[in-house]
Parts: C-alpha cells; sequence; structure tokens
C-alpha cells in the first residue's frame, strides 16, 4: 500500500489553485476543513504546481508554541540582516528584498499550515506582503477556527479564496480504496470502512493500513473484502483521535464519555449533567454534532471512532456508574418513546450484566422491527431460559436467520415446533423454517417438503392451508419449478386489501411475479412486483411485519425489469435498495438483491462488475453453501472466464462442482459454457448449452431458455436457435425475447442491414456486449460485400459498445477484428490453434483428421492475413 494516496476528488481544487495564482488581483488560496481531511496534503501538491510553474515558494507551520513568540512561524523566511525592532520601516525592507519585480512570476507562494495559529505580528507582515504583490499565501484552517484573528486579517477581502473542503463520499471512498489497493474491493468492505472513518481521509488510511495488517482485509476471488465485523485500526490512529479528544474540557470529557455509551441523545438529558457552555466548547471544537431533528434536538460524537476509543479508555466502575445514571433518567421521564425500551433494556443489560426479561423481549421485539438484528441477538440471549416462550424462540430464529447464523437458526425452530400450539403458531413457524431450509441452508427440496408435509395435519382452516400452499410455492421455485409454483399461487388475490392476511398475499405476490418473470411473462411480472412494493410501502411503518420484505421486494422487481429489458432501470432499482440497507444486517436480503444485480450486469455484457458481485456473494455465501453460493460461483466462473480470466473461471468452477447442490438450474450452465470458450472449445461449448436449453424448455424455465439459446447464437449456433428464439419471443413478453430473436435471425441470415437493426435494439435495452456482437459481424459482412463506407460505421459504433464493457473477450469480437468472416469451424480451430495446441492435439479434440485441421488454419490465415502462429496468438489472445 503506498505510503501517500492519491488526491481523489481534490484535483478539481488544485485546478482551481493554478487559475488563481495566475490572476494577479488575488492573494491568497484558504483550505478551510477539519482534522484529517487533507487540507496539509492537497496544500503540498498546490505548493508543487506553483514551483513547477516557476514561482519561489515556503514553508511555515504555524503553532501554539511559535505563537507566543513575534514573528515566531516566520522568522526562517525572512531575509538576514534586517532589524525589526520598528515594525514599519523592517515590514517595508522586507517588501522590498522579497520583491522580484521582472520575474513574471514575482510572488512568492507560501504555504502556511495552521493559519488560525499565526501569532498577531506574523499576520501583519504576512498580510502586507500579500497586499504588495510580493507574497501569494497558501493556507490551511481547521474548521470552527474561521473567527480567528489572523484568518480575518488575512482572508476578509474577496482577494483571498477561500475552500471549503468535506470528508470523501461513498463513492470517492470506492474509487479511492480501488486505486490504493489496486483492485475491486466489496461493497461490504467499503461500506465498513466509509462508515467506520466518516469520509476522513487520514482516518481512512489508518483503517485500511491496520484491517491489512491483521488479514482483516484480504483479496479472494480477485476482489478486496473485509473479514471481520470491525474494523481493526493502528496505534497511531488511536493516538491521534486521543490527542484529538485531549482538547475537551474537563466537563467536557463527561459528555463525550456517555455519548460513547448512549448515543444519541437528546440535549435536554446532557443539560442535566452539564451546562450549555461546555456544550458549546464541544460543538466549536469539532468533538460533538448538535442535529434538529423535528421537534427534538440530539447531540452525538462527531465521528464513529471517537465512541470507540472513548470506551476503551473508561473504568469498569465509571461505565456503569454513567449507564445506570441514564437509566434513571430514562425511567424519570416515562421512557414513552418507542425506542427507550430497548436502550433501556440495553443499558441494564451492559451496566449489571440482566434486565428485566419482559423489559429484553420488549426491546428485543422493536430492535427486530428496526432491523438491527445484532442488538435484537443481545437482548434475546440474555432472556433465561424458563422465559423462552414460543414467540420468544422463534423471533430467535428469525433474528438468527436475519443475522446469517442459519445453523443455529433451525435448531432454535426446531426447538420453537415443539412448544407450538396453536394454528397461527404452527403457520408462523413453519413459513420461517422453511425461509430458512431453502435460502439459508439450500436444503434438498424434499426435506424443505417433509417439513411442509409435517404440519398439514396441524393446519385445518381454508386460509390456513392456503398459507401453506403459497409456502410450498416458494419451495418450489427455489428448486426452479416456476410453472408448479405460479399454479400453486393462481387464486392470489389481485389486491392486498382483499386478503385477510396481508403478510402471506405479500409472500404469494412475490413468488408469483419471480415465477412470471422466469416463464418469460416480464410485462406482468413487473406489475405483480409492484404491487407488491406499493403493499409493503403501505404498511411499513416500524411495527409492521411487512417492512423486513422490503429489500426482497425490490430484488424481485429487479428480476422482472431484467427479463422485461429494462436493464438500466433495474440495476438503478437494485442499487437503490442496496443503499437503503447499507446499515443493516440483513444478510439474506443483501444476497438476493446481490445476486439478481450480478446477473444483469452479466446480461448487460459487464463482466467486471458481475464478477465482483458474485465473488461478494461467494464469499458471503461460503460459511453455509446454500444456493447463493453455487449460483455465485457458477457466475464468478463465468465472469472471469469472459475476461480472460481463465486460471480464476477454472477455480470458481472446481469448488460449484464440488459442493452439495439440491437442484440444477439451467442457467448454471453458462459458468462451465464460457470456461470451455475460454479455452477455446467452442464445440464443447455449444453442445453444453444445446443441453442445457433443451432442459430449461423441459422445465419451463423459459427465460433460462431464452439466455442459453442467446449464448449459443454469439458462439457460432445461430441457425440450430433462431428458430426456438422467434418462438419464445411470439409466447413472451418483453423487449428483451423480441431483440434476441431478431438477432438470432439476422445473425443466421448472416444479413448486415438486420444485425445493426438488431444491434440497436439490444442498446437500447441496455445489453451493450450483445449490441457489439452484432455490429461487429455486421461490419465484417459489409466489408466483405464491398462496402466499405457502411463497414467502417459499424465498426466504429461497435467500438463505443465494445468499450461499455470492461474488457470483455468474446469470439464474436476477436473474429471481428479480421477483414473476411470465418466459419464457425475455422473460428474454433483458430481459437485451440492460438493456445499453442498442435494440429494433431486439435484434430483429437474435434473429431476431425489432422489434413482438415491444417486445412482450416491456412484458410485462417489467408482470411486474416497472417502467417504464422504466434501472430494468431497475439490476435486471438
Amino acid at each position: 500500500m503506498p505510503r501517500r494516496w492519491p488526491l481523489v476528488g481534490r484535483e478539481a481544487q488544485m485546478k482551481e489553485f493554478d487559475q488563481v495564482l495566475q490572476d494577479a488581483r488575488s492573494t491568497g488560496f484558504l483550505l478551510f476543513g477539519p482534522a484529517g481531511v487533507g487540507k496539509s496534503r492537497l496544500a503540498e501538491e498546490c505548493l508543487g504546481r506553483a514551483a513547477e510553474a516557476g514561482h519561489r515558494t515556503g514553508r511555515a507551520v504555524a503553532t501554539d508554541a511559535a505563537a507566543s513568540v513575534s514573528l515566531g512561524a516566520l522568522a526562517h523566511l525572512l531575509p538576514h540582516g534586517i532589524d525589526l525592532s520598528d515594525p514599519v520601516s523592517g515590514f517595508a525592507k522586507v517588501v522590498k528584498l522579497l520583491s522580484q519585480p521582472d520575474s513574471p512570476t514575482s510572488r512568492m507562494v507560501i504555504l502556511v499550515d495552521d493559519v488560525h495559529l499565526l501569532d498577531a505580528t506574523s499576520a501583519m507582515l504576512l498580510r502586507q506582503l500579500m497586499d504588495a504583490g510580493v507574497a501569494f499565501l497558501l493556507g490551511t484552517v481547521r474548521s470552527g477556527h474561521g473567527a480567528a484573528v489572523a484568518v480575518t486579517a488575512l482572508g476578509h477581502e474577496d482577494a483571498v479564496w477561500r475552500v471549503d473542503l468535506a470528508e470523501f463520499g461513498r463513492e470517492q471512498v470506492e474509487t479511492l480504496l480501488e486505486q490504493v489497493l489496486d483492485g475491486p474491493v466489496g461493497t461490504n468492505a467499503v461500506h465498513q470502512l466509509f462508515t467506520t472513518s466518516g469520509g476522513n481521509p487520514l482516518y481512512l488510511h489508518e483503517l485500511v493500513r491496520g484491517a491489512v495488517d491483521v488479514g482483516a482485509l484480504t483479496c479472494d476471488d480477485g476482489i478486496w473484502d473485509m473479514t471481520a465485523d470491525e474494523v481493526p485500526g493502528t496505534r497511531r490512529l488511536t493516538d491521534l483521535i486521543r490527542s484529538r479528544l485531549a482538547v475537551a474540557p474537563s466537563e467536557g470529557r463527561q459528555v463525550l464519555d456517555v455519548l460513547s455509551l448512549c448515543e444519541p441523545l437528546s440535549l435536554d438529558r446532557l443539560g442535566k449533567d452539564v451546562g450549555p457552555e461546555a456544550l458549546d466548547q464541544l460543538e466549536e471544537a469539532g468533538l460533538i454534532v448538535v442535529a434538529q431533528a423535528g421537534r427534538r434536538t440530539t447531540v452525538r460524537l462527531a465521528h464513529p471512532l471517537y465512541g470507540e476509543i472513548l470506551r476503551a479508555d473508561m473504568a469498569t466502575q465509571r461505565r456503569r456508574e454513567t449507564l445506570l445514571r441514564q437509566v434513571r433518567l430514562l425511567k424519570e421521564c416515562g421512557a414513552r418513546r418507542r425506542e427507550d425500551a430497548i436502550q433501556l433494556a440495553t443499558y441494564e443489560l451492559a451496566a449489571t450484566g440482566t434486565a428485566d426479561p419482559a423489559l429484553l423481549i420488549q426491546a428485543a421485539v422493536l430492535a427486530t422491527h428496526a432491523r438491527q438484528y445484532p442488538r435484537a441477538l443481545e437482548l434475546l440471549r440474555a432472556i433465561p431460559q424458563e422465559h423462552r416462550s414460543f414467540q420468544v424462540r422463534l423471533l430467535l430464529g428469525k433474528t438468527l436467520f436475519e443475522a446469517g447464523d442459519f445453523e443455529q437458526a433451525e435448531d432454535e425452530l426446531r426447538e420453537a415446533d415443539t412448544e407450538a400450539v396453536s394454528e397461527p403458531e404452527v403457520l408462523a413457524l413453519v413459513l420461517m423454517r422453511t425461509q430458512n431450509l431453502i435460502w439459508g441452508l439450500g436444503a434438498p427440496y424434499e426435506d424443505v417438503l417433509g417439513v411442509i408435509e409435517a404440519v398439514r395435519g396441524r393446519v385445518t382452516s381454508p386460509s390456513g392451508r392456503r398459507a401453506l400452499r403459497y409456502n410450498e410455492a416458494a419451495a418450489g421455485f427455489a428448486v426452479g419449478d416456476a410453472q408448479h409454483s405460479l399454479s400453486l399461487c393462481a387464486d392470489l388475490e389481485p389486491d392486498v386489501a382483499q386478503s385477510p392476511d396481508p403478510q402471506i398475499w405479500l409472500m404469494a405476490a412475490m413468488i408469483r411475479s419471480a415465477a412470471l418473470a422466469c416463464l418469460g411473462h416480464a410485462e406482468e411480472a413487473v406489475d405483480w412486483a409492484r404491487r407488491a412494493i406499493a403493499a409493503g410501502s403501505a404498511a411499513a411503518g416500524p411495527s409492521s411485519a411487512l417492512a423486513s420484505h422490503e429489500a426482497a421486494l425490490h430484488s424481485i422487481l429487479v428480476l422482472a425489469l431484467t427479463e422485461f429489458g429494462r436493464l438500466a432501470e433495474a440495476r438503478a432499482v437494485g442499487e437503490q435498495a442496496c443503499d437503503g440497507i447499507s446499515e443493516m444486517s440483513a444478510k439474506p436480503e443483501r444476497r438476493l438483491l446481490a445476486f439478481h444485480l450480478a446477473r444483469g450486469s452479466w446480461l448487460a455484457g459487464r463482466p467486471a462488475q458481475a464478477r465482483r458481485l458474485y465473488a461478494e456473494l461467494a464469499r458471503a455465501s461460503r460459511p453455509h453453501a446454500g444456493l447463493s453460493c453455487l449460483y455465485a460461483l457458477a457466475g464468478l466462473a463465468a465472469a472471469a472466464a469472459m475476461q480472460g480470466d481463465l486460471e480464476a473461471a477454472e477455480a470458481a468452477l472446481v469448488e460449484y462442482e464440488g459442493l452439495p447442490r439440491p437442484v440444477f438450474l439451467a442457467e448454471e450452465k453458462l459458468g462451465r459454457a464460457w470456461v470451455h470458450v475460454a479455452r477455446g472449445e467452442l464445440t464443447r461449448a455449444r453442445a453444453l448449452l444445446t443441453a442445457a436449453a433443451r432442459e430449461a424448455f423441459e422445465r419451463g424455465q423459459t427465460a433460462f431458455e431464452s439466455i442459453l439459446l442467446t449464448d449459443l447464437v454469439r458462439l457460432g449456433g445461430a441457425r440450430a436457435a433462431a428458430a426456438r428464439l422467434e418462438e419464445i419471443a411470439a409466447e413472451c413478453s418483453g423487449h428483451f425475447h423480441r431483440a434476441r430473436a431478431d438477432l438470432a435471425t439476422a445473425w443466421a441470415a448472416q444479413d448486415p442491414d438486420k444485425l445493426i437493426a438488431a444491434s440497436d435494439a439490444l442498446e437500447r435495452i441496455g445489453a451493450d456486449l450483445l449490441a457489439a456482437e452484432a455490429a461487429t459481424t455486421a461490419a465484417t459482412l459489409l466489408r466483405e460485400a464491398g462496402e466499405v463506407r457502411r463497414a467502417n460505421a459499424a465498426a466504429v459504433r461497435a467500438e463505443v459498445l465494445a468499450a461499455r464493457c470492461e474488457g470483455a473477450t468474446t469470439p464474436a469480437l476477436r473474429v471481428g477484428e479480421g477483414v473476411v468472416p470465418l466459419t464457425a469451424r475455422e473460428q474454433e480451430v483458430a481459437l485451440l490453434a492460438s493456445r499453442g495446441m498442435l494440429s494433431k492435439d486439435i484434430a483429437a479434440e474435434l473429431t476431425l483428421s489432422v489434413r482438415t485441421v491444417d486445412n482450416h488454419l491456412q484458410r485462417v490465415y489467408a482470411k486474416l492475413g497472417l502467417t504464422t502462429r504466434r501472430q494468431l496468438a497475439d490476435r486471438f489472445l
């Protein structure tokens, strides 16, 4: 990791500095911002640019110690032998000696770190030098010190430019991490590092260094990600924060301790322990933030790392007394707010190791509804065994599932099963247990059906039996039987208001939408997904059970929009939903969203994005090796292969094939197919895709079949796939199916005009790689026909489209670099030969004679204008 990080997001300020420095009317450039945002680093870069432009430069560091001595900060920059006992004449001599009127870059650029600490005499002299055009001030000022005497004296005119620097945003942190770590960084790692650092570049630097040093931030599957729930820092980071906190007055330290344990707190409650002067001092020092939320004023620490250091330095007895005092204050004010119960239980538990069981249960329920799963687990686990009723065990099982601890969730749910008595209890349990078995543990379909069958005799009401049927539909969909799932939901009311049980309706609506999407009815799927989201949003109060499905609902909409052919909208919906749950431990919801986003990136022709998302999903799913892990590894193999990283693709495929699987989904075969492509084994790839498409057809997985057949088209099997893709387009809704069918028809006919039209349609959908391949093929055909101008136009279009595809390498794009198109067999022979295979080995691989292979190679050389296998390798690899 480099010692000096790139100035991500600061380039605009450097360019602005260049312009201001060139303006003779400007006399200074001040950088304002909190500690650690990189003011000094940016100022140094600006000073270097001034030196490169020919300016004389100088540095000064203002400190409290230097401020006690007149001219203490600037003394080393002054000419020798000047008597400053008389400031008026002495300053005039300094101005004269430092002037260089004949130089085009006559002004001396003086960098002053912490301008607000300058002594009055230094500030006065510097101001005279600036007014005389002798010096240009490049200064840094810590936020909150804008009214300091020196700052006011030096920057009160319009000629001194002020630039406010803030902490980095999430996107800037992600860009910075990828530049520093020289590779993609997982969403989880970006979130953890951004949240913990608060976007402060200095803190971020130390967090990354500490995490790498202890192995908490590692690179696996080609992506950097965190392996720990907490981000470790460094000793330097701890010392930096301790020195930052040391400026707090003694009375203010008490406020900081309270906030470190209980933030955020209302200003009224804090005011019972400390006066307003101490709070004002802390706010001015940048240690706390006071914010207005409705009619309530709240106070929190200015940075998340402050709390960690304060808690680590706090004595046990001090911690206990602080927490118990907050408990008393809460009880005195009546603890009427919803969050007060969570705070009471948490404070009592942390202070004494126990709390009233009823309070713990109430707080755990509220924490679960707020999706504060780690806190909910802490509260639930503190409930004594004798107080663990069926409801408590069910809640514990659900919370463990949401937190990603699927094995323990199954243990708790099995235990709860022995205590379930009423039909609602039985239903609630089987619904939760089925979800955990399918999406958590990846249990075989027979095991899931066994759990459902075991309770049929205990569920007798019509509504209860319907709920079981919808639950079976969910299980069926998970193993790829979309047609059966849809039939089980056939009687679903079109509106949640018509259902006696909104939660059951919502589950069935999700399954119905997903099944419709997989069966090719994308337009109807989008409609059902939007109905479900509207129903969930209408009931999304803090106490609503529907709120927990919000991310899952959006993931189904992402699937439906993708199948419809609205890839950009699908990606926007998915990313917004991910951002909405980024601070929650909703691991199953995040995984479902990650999968659909990765799949959409693959279909859009973005292999790098897809690989990143699949790698994150694989890492998160490995401890359980369930369905999500299988899907992730198959997708990872395909994406890495399309990037030309055969080693990574083969490693993912080996891991995938070594895992137990309850069911095969036909679309998973894309992983092995593209590994064959990366090896140059196009015949095997086409055979695999043909068999997988047939399997998808037999199982009614029309959407999967369409995707598989489209890849068959782009690998030279257009004639075999075109008729079936046309049938699918006629039977199904959505732009994507029609565009795929038109692509296959045009490719099979080798019609450049139709290929260009198909390219246009695919680009509108957002499938840029397919569009680039179609345009490339059209350019080759047009060039062969002698239509050079149109061929060049199509080639330029193909280059623009391919540039969006993150370095994807496909046979269609590579062959397009030639002048005359290769046949499917010539293409395959060329790919194998480019990888160093001898003619006899190619013949054995393709079941041809050596002579036939050599004849194919000669035609390839002639068409591409090549003479050797080395040139062939340069073209194809």
